[in-house]
């Protein structure tokens, strides 16, 4: 059925010329309950880890197949002209190119780690590559794919934030009760929260900042399945 645009309070009923016709009924869908739509964010967050997994087992695996079978008519037109082979290693550049652009896309709808390994190993991939001191600590845990995927994309905004040369931050994971992950960011600027909070907000998750303003402890706690 569709639906036309509500009645506002005050308007007069709509009247065909000359009758008096009755308002048509309005049909108002009710919003959404907290936990429909604690489900929804859920499924989104498992529907970003489905695409991910499409993306690397499909579309970067074709490519690497071609790169190496590129590899190995290189090798068998040994004797060919030079012109091949440069132009065999220029595609194979290109395409080296292409596949990491799509791991980095991939890594950023759903890092593969976290899907594989957890929020430990995957936050320490990143720090890894950070100018700043980080010390990541992490249960083995598993706390589903929207908690790991909002608690991950949360952490790595912050950490991608901090100043260089700065003094160490301790990422800390926990499980709070069985259905509550926790995460400890100490040793950053009180002013992260703001952006941890709007990333988890919608799986109903909180933040409580503790200490000055330069030297919070942030804690997020976020529902998990």
């Amino acid at each position: 059925m569709m639906l036309g645009p509500a009645r506002r309070a005050g308007d007069a009923p709509h009247a065909a010329a000359g009758q008096g016709a009755s308002p048509e009924p309005v049909t108002r869908l009710a919003p959404l309950t907290p936990e429909a739509r604690l489900r929804a964010e859920r499924e989104q967050w498992r529907l970003r880890r489905s695409v991910e997994r499409e993306l690397h087992d499909g579309a970067a695996l074709r490519l690497s197949a071609l790169t190496l079978r590129l590899g190995l008519l290189r090798h068998r037109a040994a004797s060919a002209e030079c012109d091949l082979h440069t132009y065999i290693d220029d595609f194979q550049d290109e395409l080296h190119a292409v596949l990491q652009e799509l791991r980095e896309v991939s890594s950023r709808i759903y890092p593969p780690l976290l899907d594989e390994a957890g929020l430990g190993p995957a936050l320490r991939e990143v720090v890894e590559r950070l100018d700043v001191p980080v010390r990541v600590e992490a249960p083995s845990d598993r706390f589903g794919a929207a908690a790991e995927g909002a608690a991950y994309f949360a952490v790595v905004g912050c950490l991608e934030a901090l100043a260089p040369g700065g003094a160490r931050t301790d990422v800390v994971v926990r499980r709070e009760d069985d259905r509550t992950l926790a995460v400890d960011v100490v040793g950053v600027e009180a002013g992260h929260a703001d952006a941890m909070l709007g990333a988890i907000r919608r799986l109903d998750g909180a933040v409580d900042i503790a200490g000055g303003p330069c030297a919070a402890t942030i804690t997020m706690r976020i529902p998990c399945e």
